[in-house]
């Protein structure tokens, strides 16, 4: 049977160090940062959702399916990707490939890469990583582990690397030169930031 990926944004958090708000819906380059997530993740899956807490409707710009975490209380990713499991398995889908919503420049071959890697290696996931650090947030996750990560979330599990640890992660690096694919917008600064990428990488 092929995969079936299911690409999943992840845009459930509180967005405490921009000041609130929905921080993918901040704009850079006149276009916000969500349109240019979809933009760059709409060729490498399946089919596209949103995972969003709070009013979908305010998200029904995009047309994409939307839903809340699985575990209330604004669990962590981990929730966001558990919502993400199920809603894929429901779906028909093998796999989800999950990212942030408020990274405006993730790489081309995301998907691909992470694709092969976790096949090579024979495991069940894999995760970006750049400058040395890893990225669980983004990453390839076959949905069967869903039973096992609810459990996980029951039990106060909040930490990505600590449960994944468990299964085994393939992990893909790419390089941050001319910049970062996987910077994301926390801060008020980091618009401005991404602003200056932008202005030196039209294209990216």
């Amino acid at each position: 049977m092929s995969n079936r990926v299911l690409g999943v944004l992840l845009a459930g958090g509180l967005a405490q160090r921009m000041g609130g708000g929905d921080k993918p819906l901040k704009l850079v380059g006149g276009i916000s940062i969500l349109d240019r997530v979809i933009g760059r993740m709409v060729m490498q899956c399946d089919l596209l959702a949103l995972n969003a807490n709070g009013d979908p409707q305010r998200f029904s710009f995009t047309s994409l399916p939307v839903f809340a975490d699985a575990i209330p209380d604004y669990a962590g990713p981990l929730a966001g990707i558990l919502a993400a499991m199920d809603f894929a398995a429901a779906q028909g889908f093998t796999d989800i490939l999950t990212v942030s919503a408020d990274s405006p420049f993730l790489p081309r071959d995301l998907s691909l890469r992470l694709t092969l890697e976790r096949r090579g290696a024979q495991l069940k996931l894999a995760c970006a990583k750049s400058g040395g650090y890893t990225h669980p947030p983004i990453g390839l996750w076959d949905v069967e582990l869903r039973h096992d990560l609810r459990q996980a979330l029951l039990d106060g599990e909040r930490k990505i690397d600590r449960w994944t640890k468990r299964h085994g992660v393939a992990e893909v690096e790419w390089p941050t030169l001319p910049f970062d694919p996987f910077f994301n917008a926390n801060k008020p600064e980091d618009i401005e930031a991404a602003e200056a990428i932008l202005a030196r990488h039209p294209d990216a």
